[in-house]
């Protein structure tokens, strides 16, 4: 059993609600097997008062906190600085307190790269173009991710055309927009969209245009393999599930908080998965 002292570093996850959020147990998992000093709470705020809740946890000491649904907006107006990261998604999702200043960025294009790399031995983000379905949040995240990591084009495909068009223009850079996923030369196929989410209609995507050596991701993670991963697999393809971008995009604010740089390994995906269903 772990005691905490005195001197305990302290950060949790800001949402409304947060009970769904694997974060306490991702961060607790690692702050066990490190033997560290510290805590990483579930911190319920409703949106009319998240502004002064992060400013009264940088006063009580706390380190900072992950940011999730509704707040990762919100948390980049409350930042003194935010660093590229931010700004090139629009949005905050990690928040560390220093020097009595509230620091933003976002590790979602962190996580997601990390992820593809672990699941997908040998690609990289120059192998050849990507198409991103969806123009939300993650999207823009990955997208610019993607893009700034030396992507040759990514094309973004939405529902609503206008949507993808504006994303496209704010980030910028070798960024197109389609009706359909032009496949023959794409190296990624993402979907950021929650189609195939446990309890949404699956993502109906024929796979056969796609050249033999693409992946296939997707962002969703409950269920681990969804119906889209599940084609990608039967057609021999490399299949990225999107649980390892979860787990990736924790690692840098848990150093910036703890002050120890943790791994992503197959015992950690288990005890956090524990309760997500396969398929």
């Amino acid at each position: 059993m772990r005691l905490l002292s005195g001197h305990a570093r302290l950060a949790g996850v800001l949402g409304w609600p947060v009970s769904h959020s694997r974060s306490p147990r991702l961060h607790g998992y690692w702050l066990e097997t490190l033997g560290l000093d510290g805590a990483y709470l579930p911190l319920p705020v409703h949106p009319d008062r998240f502004a002064g809740a992060v400013r009264a946890l940088a006063d009580l000491g706390f380190r900072g906190a992950n940011v999730t649904i509704p707040h990762k907006q919100a948390a980049f107006a409350v930042c003194d600085a935010v660093d590229a990261t931010a700004r090139r998604a629009g949005a905050v999702n990690t928040l560390v307190f220093r020097d009595g200043r509230i620091e933003g960025s976002n590790t979602d294009g962190f996580g997601f790269l990390e992820s593809v790399r672990e699941q997908a031995s040998g690609w990289r983000p120059g192998a050849g173009p990507a198409v991103v379905l969806g123009a939300g949040g993650a999207a823009r995240a990955i997208a610019a991710a993607l893009l700034d990591a030396g992507c040759p084009r990514v094309t973004l495909v939405n529902r609503s055309r206008d949507r993808a068009e504006a994303l496209a223009r704010e980030l910028g850079g070798p960024i197109a927009v389609a009706d359909a996923p032009p496949m023959r030369d794409a190296a990624l196929l993402v979907n950021t969209t929650s189609l195939g989410m446990q309890g949404q209609p699956p993502l109906v995507l024929d796979l056969a245009p796609l050249p033999a050596g693409a992946v296939v991701a997707d962002i969703v993670y409950v269920p681990l393999e969804t119906p889209l991963l599940a084609a990608a697999r039967a057609r021999g393809l490399a299949a990225v599930d999107g649980f390892g971008m979860l787990l990736h995009q924790a690692r840098p604010g848990f150093e910036a908080w703890f002050g120890a740089a943790p791994r992503v390994d197959e015992a950690l995906r288990a005890v956090v998965a524990a309760d997500i269903p396969p398929r």
